[in-house]
């Protein structure tokens, strides 16, 4: 039969009494082990960090936006007809014709009876601006 032993004594088949060996402490005065709870700590932690991610993607999206429209509407205008070499810093029209091509033209949209698309106005770096 076996000897019953205390639950504040530690014993091992193999080591006999032998809490001096262990790494932690085994008499009932011992500080309690307490396992931090990691799992909070992470799931904080992912969240704050998947708020500032999907807020940075955000911002791109949005700067990606204004990029594709600055980029449609000087595409637009580079592939407009025009006779003339556009000045920097003069606004333009553009307008639509019958046929369905796209023209540009320093008369502005209340001066005559064509189908105005937008107000432009060119840059120093060439880009066309759409003012309206």
């Amino acid at each position: 039969m076996e000897d019953k032993k205390p639950d504040n004594v530690v014993y091992s088949k193999t080591e006999g009494y032998n809490a001096h060996l262990l790494p932690y402490a085994t008499n009932v005065g011992a500080p309690v082990i307490k396992i931090d709870d990691l799992v909070s700590w992470k799931s904080r932690g992912i969240m704050n960090v998947n708020k500032e991610l999907e807020h940075k993607f955000n911002e791109l999206k949005v700067q990606y936006e204004r990029l594709m429209e600055e980029y449609e509407w000087n595409a637009l205008v580079y592939e407009a007809k025009f006779s003339f070499e556009p000045v920097i810093g003069e606004i333009y029209h553009l307008y639509r014709s019958a046929d369905g091509s796209y023209f540009l033209s320093l008369i502005g949209p209340t001066e005559w009876n064509k189908e105005h698309v937008a107000t432009l106005q060119l840059n120093s770096n060439k880009k066309w601006i759409h003012l309206g």
